[in-house]
């Protein structure tokens, strides 16, 4: 049997001098000798709870009794709120509304969902006898700190995983539950910034990383990871486990079951599970995330070898499923990318001993379409990826790629995108230091 007892209010511990009204604590009392009686938990978990997942009185009581469920069971646990419904839409369509509000204010009008529902949360919790701790950005023990980017704003890994460690690490020890509004930082300055959207998933990978957890839960509106859109495809199923770097795919296609930023900070042995809100279990299966990070920016010369672009000329050639097949069945062995439009077929080939075989074969099946005209070739030239999780989603990537190749005489033959990552066509001699170049600028400016 688990006991809760003296849950009383105290002064938050955290309050500073400069502020302007005494900040409370919903709860730091201190433990009593029947709670040292509780089972040592053998699992640590992040357990966030999105906006839907907290939109009524009565979805708040489930999402409170699955914690108090499994802390009585023994396990430690942290938990992670979102803004209550719809709440950071209205406050952003209000903001945006307002005539000259700065972003550092509309930064902290925007945080009120989250720091609202954190308190919520936790009054909730305590209400059920449970001890808890909640973390407010006016604390001086706040443990997100990012830089000045707001609305979009960018976690200092080091120094958040710093305070995470001196700050929540002991309140888990002392077998409380911190509860800890997502998508907040404050900067190093002291003033509340936003991690954009999604950025509850941030906060809840970064306090996992730092606090070693043994699990992220994200608790959602869905039953998991899906195989497609229910709204635009019937008979979907639920994914029961999915690597990171088939999950960066969906993720990137718009699916908005976890946010593609927050992706960076997965550890590959803390699990991430994606579970339903309708059931109040935390225990439930959903879908399990597996791997660990993919890197923020990743440049690499693709082949190791020279490649050759061949491109197919002729009127609608990309729309005669007959020609692209008899392309790639003479294509498929050397094939290392390929690109289309109404009038070019562009496939991109290894330079090996059996290109000029493949080239006269390839010119046969052109002249002998009615619809095709002449075939083009370039030889000695390198592919170059760019990959990065949320990559498309940055603004300027392309812009800032192109423009540094450009200042230095380097040519682009040719340019493809593709879920987090490009794909570029430079000439072999220009490859090393292309991808040198490009990598410093995307470092940069990341």
């Amino acid at each position: 049997m688990v006991i809760f007892t003296g849950v009383t209010t105290v002064s938050r511990p955290s309050s500073t001098a400069n502020l302007t009204r005494q900040e409370t604590s919903l709860e730091r009392p201190v433990l009593s000798s029947s709670l040292s009686l509780r089972k040592r938990a053998s699992r640590l978990l992040i357990v966030k709870f999105g906006g839907s997942s907290l939109n009524t009185s009565t979805k708040i009581r489930r999402a409170v009794k699955s914690v108090v469920r499994e802390y009585s069971r023994g396990e430690r646990i942290v938990v992670v709120v979102s803004a209550i419904g719809k709440t950071t839409d209205q406050l952003l369509a209000l903001t945006n509304g307002g005539t000259g509000i700065v972003d550092t204010d509309k930064d902290d009008i925007l945080a009120m969902g989250e720091r609202t529902s954190a308190r919520l949360f936790a009054a909730s919790l305590k209400s059920e006898g449970i001890q808890v701790r909640y973390f407010d950005p006016s604390d001086r023990d706040w443990p997100i700190i990012t830089d000045d980017t707001f609305q979009q704003a960018n976690p200092i890994k080091k120094r958040s995983i710093d305070r995470i460690q001196r700050y929540v690490k002991p309140v888990v020890d002392q077998g409380m539950i911190p509860v800890i509004g997502g998508f907040i930082g404050r900067t190093r300055d002291g003033r509340v910034s936003t991690l954009g959207r999604g950025g509850s998933d941030t906060t809840a990978l970064l306090l996992a990383l730092g606090l070693e957890a043994d699990e992220v839960i994200l608790v959602t509106n869905a039953n998991g990871i899906l195989s497609a859109n229910p709204s635009l495809v019937r008979n979907v199923r639920t994914i029961r486990k999915i690597d990171m770097k088939a999950l960066i795919g969906i993720a990137d296609a718009g699916t908005k079951f976890i946010h593609r930023r927050a992706l960076r900070f997965k550890h590959e042995k803390i699990g991430i599970r994606v579970i339903s809100n309708t059931i109040g279990d935390l225990t439930t299966e959903g879908t399990v995330i597996t791997g660990g990070p993919l890197p923020e920016v990743d440049v690499k010369i693709h082949n190791p070898h020279p490649v050759t672009s061949v491109t197919l000329v002729g009127s609608n050639l990309s729309r005669n499923p007959d020609f692209i097949r008899k392309v790639i069945g003479l294509t498929k062995s050397s094939l290392e990318a390929a690109s289309q439009d109404d009038h070019s077929v562009i496939f991109y080939l290894k330079q090996t001993g059996q290109l000029k075989h493949q080239l006269a074969a390839l010119h046969r099946v052109v002249i002998e379409e009615p619809d095709g005209i002449a075939l083009a070739v370039r030889t000695d030239m390198a592919l170059i990826t760019v990959k990065g999780v949320g990559l498309e989603g940055t603004p300027g990537v392309i812009a800032r790629i192109t423009e540094t190749l450009r200042s230095n005489n380097i040519n682009i033959f040719g340019l493809l995108t593709i879920t987090s990552s490009v794909l570029l066509l430079v000439e072999w001699r220009d490859r090393r230091k292309a991808a040198r170049l490009m990598r410093i600028s995307l470092l940069e400016n990341s």
